[in-house]
Order: structure tokens, then sequence, then C-alpha cells
């Protein structure tokens, strides 16, 4: 019989034919054929291995490890199965040799319009992300108006070593910000060439170190910014935010048009203050016109504005809310998103 010894006992082959048969449910294929099994280890009938998962804010890790141990101990002569997890996120093939910076992967933050909570979606998105275990860096690209400082609770200037920048960090994600460079309240009228210039400094000359994910926040619209950011660094996606109400989807449609104009994948759209007060379903609808991913649907809740003001984002100021849970879910469905994309790239639907 395959993976048995003259012993009788079960051996590393019979391991992996039975994990072989086990699929990572989002990636729909099996864990071996993956390469994301390591150190199978038998003694006495106990059987070690190590999943390796391709982002550490894995959504179903529950369900790999439920039938991984099912898959094994259903071999004769195993007693008891011990898994451990640790996580290789995968990287965005575009990235490497057009940057000298090492980042995996770059997700840029946008909405057609201001008002609907950008800033804060990108902060909370990068704060779970880092929760979960991964590099995260956040990239504040709304030069005329940086909230992120605010919104993670910073200020001050950023030491220079060696000619870069070095990122300020708090809540494990790295930060860098138009506003730690400009004197408080003083407006920025950069256009064009001017603006493109400083969008790439802020990837090129900050000391990034290595990044699983670069969280871009950038200013509302379609404009400059936008154009320009675009044309600096190969972007993984894009991530619309819109609020419930129509003149909100509107709004999104504009810029996930943007985003298509600009040949960059949109990951998909989430809905954020839904509720009572603005109502919800504008992401969802948002969604199906764009034929795109509804991401998530962010409740209103007080709370998020406590933090914003105070620096501390919700899923450190009340992990356990709903909206916290939302936010965390968000970014798990996110980091997953991105990992399918990069082990099977998928054409970007044209937006009708």
């Amino acid at each position: 019989m395959f993976g048995k010894n003259k012993n009788n006992a079960v051996t590393q082959d019979a391991v992996m034919q039975a994990l072989s048969r086990v699929q990572e449910p989002e990636l729909h294929k099996d864990l071996v054929t993956l390469n994301m099994i390591r150190d199978v280890a038998i003694h006495d009938g106990e059987v070690s291995f190590t999943i390796v998962l391709t982002t550490p804010a894995c959504p179903l890790r529950a369900q790999i490890e439920q039938e991984a141990i099912a898959a094994v101990k259903a071999l004769p002569g195993v007693s008891t199965v011990n898994v451990r997890f640790v996580a290789d996120v995968r990287q965005d093939h575009r990235i490497i040799g057009r940057l000298n910076i090492p980042v995996k992967n770059i997700v840029a933050v946008a909405s057609g319009k201001g008002g609907v909570g950008k800033s804060t979606v990108s902060t909370n998105l990068a704060v779970s992300l880092a929760l979960d275990g991964a590099k995260v860096g956040v990239l504040d690209a709304d030069i005329y108006g940086p909230n992120i400082p605010m919104m993670f609770g910073l200020s001050g200037r950023p030491r220079i070593e060696h000619d870069k920048l070095t990122p300020f960090e708090r809540y494990g994600v790295k930060v860098i910000s138009m506003g730690f460079l400009m004197p408080e309240g003083e407006a920025v009228v950069w256009r064009g060439p001017m603006l493109h210039k400083a969008i790439q400094q802020l990837f090129t000359d900050v000391n990034w170190g290595e990044l699983d994910y670069l969280i871009v926040d950038l200013p509302p619209g379609t404009g400059d910014a936008q154009l320009s950011l675009a044309q600096s660094v190969p972007l993984t996606g894009g991530i619309i935010v819109t609020g419930p109400q129509a003149v909100s989807v509107s709004d999104a449609l504009r810029g996930a048009r943007a985003f298509e104009r600009l040949e960059v994948p949109i990951l998909g759209v989430v809905e954020n203050m839904s509720g009572e007060i603005f109502g919800s379903g504008g992401g969802m609808e948002a969604a199906k016109k764009l034929h795109v991913d509804f991401l998530a649907r962010i409740p209103l809740d007080p709370q998020v504005r406590i933090g914003g003001d105070s620096g501390e984002p919700i899923v450190v100021l009340a992990p356990d809310s709903p909206t916290a849970k939302a936010f965390r879910d968000f970014a798990r469905v996110v980091a997953a998103k991105i990992s399918v994309q990069n082990v099977a790239p998928q054409p970007q639907l044209k937006i009708v």
C-alpha cells in the first residue's frame, strides 16, 4: 500500500499524499501543489508539519487547519496531528524591477469624492493587517488634505538617515505623509510635474524596509495624484470607498473608471458609514455596476470618529466592537484577494 513501510508505519510520502487532497479554498489548488507544506516530521504515530500561508491575514486558516488534520489523521497509524502556521506573502511580480524598494504589494485606497471616510478605511485596513502579523506601511498621498498623521496620532518631522526619510511607526505600521513635511495648516497647490515628483519621492526617498503591503491613501477625485501614482508605481490593486447614498455611488463609479483607464486592477468596493442615518446598500450597488467584488459593509459608529480624533483606530480603541470586527474581516478579504491575484492573475473586467 502506498505510503507504508515494511513495519506498517506511516511515512512522509503518505502524509504528503493525504495533504495533496486538501484544497486551499480560495486558490483552488491543493496544498502540496502550492508548495505550502514544510517540515513534515513523524514519531510514534505523531505527525507534525508546517503550513505556509500566502498571507498572515488568511480568512480561512481555521478551515485549512481542520481539513489538513482530518486528512492526515485518517491515515492508519496516525494518532496525533500537530499543525504549525507561518506566512510568506506572495509578491506582485510587476513590482520587481520597477521600484528599488522591497515592497511586495501596493494597494491604493480611493474615492470619487471626499467625506466618505477614505482615510479611516486606509488606517484601519493597515492596522488590521499588522495585527494579523503582516509587515505594513501607509503612504499618505493625499497631498491636498493629509489626514493620516491625525488618524495615527503622529506629528513632527521624520528623521533623515543616509539621505532617506525614516517613516514613523505606530500600531506596527510604518507611516509617511506629506503632512509631516509641511507647516501645519498650509495649503498645497502643486499640479502636474511637481505633484508627480513629490509622490514618486514618497516611494523612493523613504526607507520603508521590507513590507508585505503598502497602503496608499489617495486624495479624493480622479485628478493628477491618481495619474501620477499609476505612472510612478505598479499598483497591485485599488479599493473603492463609497458611502451608502446614491450620490456617493455615482462618485465611486467615476473613481473606478479612472482606475480602469490607468489599467489598475480593482480589488473591490467597501461601503463605509452604513446604517440607519445614511442607509445601506450603495456599496453593493456600486460593486454590481462595476462587476467587481463587494468587500465589506462598515457600520456607522461614533467610536470611529472618537478614535480618529485621538489617533486610535477603532480596531485598537474598541477591538470587540462590531465595526472593528468588520474592519478586521475586510482586511482579511483584501489580503486573500491579493494572494489569489498574485498566484493566478485575473484579467481586469471592463466597466460598462
